[in-house]
This record gives C-alpha cells, structure tokens and sequence, in this order.
C-alpha cells in the first residue's frame, strides 16, 4: 500500500493516530503537501460522504474520520500556506441568531474542510449583520444552520439582510438543520439546502465550481 493509500485508508477508517503518522512520514518522504490533501484526505472524505449517503456509515463514524482528517490537515497547514496552495473555496459557517447549537454545524464545517475549503467558523448565535459582515470578505458561500423552528426565520432575515447590503450576489447561501426544509429554503431564497453534512460540502463544491464556470468568459 502506497503511503497516500495509507493515509486515506486511516482516515476513511477514523484512526487519527495512523493518520498523524502518515501525514507525517509522508512528508518526510517527498510527498508534497497539495498532492496529501487532495489524493488523500479530501479522496477520503469523499469516500466518507458517499459511504453516509448510501447507509453504510452514520454520524459517529462520519464524526470520527472528520476527526482524524482535521489531524492530518493541521501537520499539513502550515506546508500549504508556504507552498501558497489555494483552497477549493471560502466559506464563511455558523448557526442563526438565537439558536446555541453547534454539533451539526460543528460537523459540517469539519466536512468543509475534507473536501477542500478554508472555512471561516463564525460561531452561534450569529446575526445577519455578523454573515453580512463575513460576505465582505472574498466569502463564496455562507452556510446557515438553525436547530430551532423558532429561529428559522432569522435565515430569512440574513439574506434580506446581504441583499440589503448589496452583498447577496457576491455569495451562495446554503440553509440546513433539523427543522430545515428544500420548500423552506426555496421560499426564502437560498441557493441550495442541505440535509446533512455530506451533502452541505457537495453541494458547496457544485457551487463554486459553477461560479468559477460562469466567471470564465
């Protein structure tokens, strides 16, 4: 098995120990820093993705291989940022105003990050003016996450609010969470819904792609 095999095998496997050892023997070894994240820890996370979408791993086990991802990438840090390697995309997440929870937007941000993107974590409880604020700056997609139904129409309210300062065009808004629906997302004028986490990083990607696609004249 060939080292970047190895490192995606641990990470597909959760194991964050093998996975720190792999990344760094790699390393050691010649392997360049971009050719770590994209042949194995973003493959991987993908393999991941795909294994949730099709009912053969779960949230613990998707949890546990962002886990040993997130090792990985953080030996590789700081090789990217000297080799200037750019990352899939930016995207700015965080859970709505008046809504605490983090676990789900906790895992999707660490999914972001498998498949590529530098991710801007704003927190919860985060007002419109705060995702207005992140849009500024070179975000390409801004993800909303509310638990509570009570405080669904603070997305709502977020992209009146982008709209409002003229940054909504600048920007892909993606909504999920437990209350979450496609109809609920259409009708306030979100880009794109995600039900889970596999799917937010997928359909970040889409959409990036497609804005780097239509910029290109």
């Amino acid at each position: 098995m060939s080292r970047l095999e190895s490192i995606r095998t641990a990470v597909i496997e959760g194991d964050a120990n093998q996975t720190r050892t792999d990344v760094t023997r790699g390393l050691a070894e010649g392997i360049s820093a971009a050719d770590i994240l994209n042949k194995a820890l973003v493959s991987a996370m993908s393999e991941v993705g795909k294994r949730f979408e099709e009912g053969e791993y779960f949230v613990p086990e998707m949890l546990i291989s962002a886990r040993a991802m997130k090792e990985g990438l953080a030996i590789l840090k700081p090789k990217l940022a000297a080799a200037a390697v750019e990352p899939a995309g930016k995207i700015a997440i965080g859970t709505v105003k008046g809504d605490l929870h983090d676990i789900g937007k906790n895992l999707v941000a660490m999914l972001m990050e498998g498949a590529g993107f530098k991710v801007f974590d704003l927190g919860v409880d985060v007002s419109p003016e705060k995702f207005s604020q992140a849009a500024t700056n070179d975000i390409q997609v801004i993800a909303m996450s509310a638990l509570l139904t009570t405080t669904m129409p603070m997305m709502q309210q977020t992209i009146q609010h982008l709209n409002k300062m003229g940054v909504r065009n600048r920007v892909h808004v993606i909504v999920g969470g437990a209350s979450v629906t496609e109809a609920f997302a259409q009708s306030i004028g979100a880009d794109a819904f995600a039900p889970d986490a596999s799917t937010a990083a997928r359909k970040a990607l889409a959409l990036v792609k497609k804005q780097s696609l239509f910029c290109v004249r």
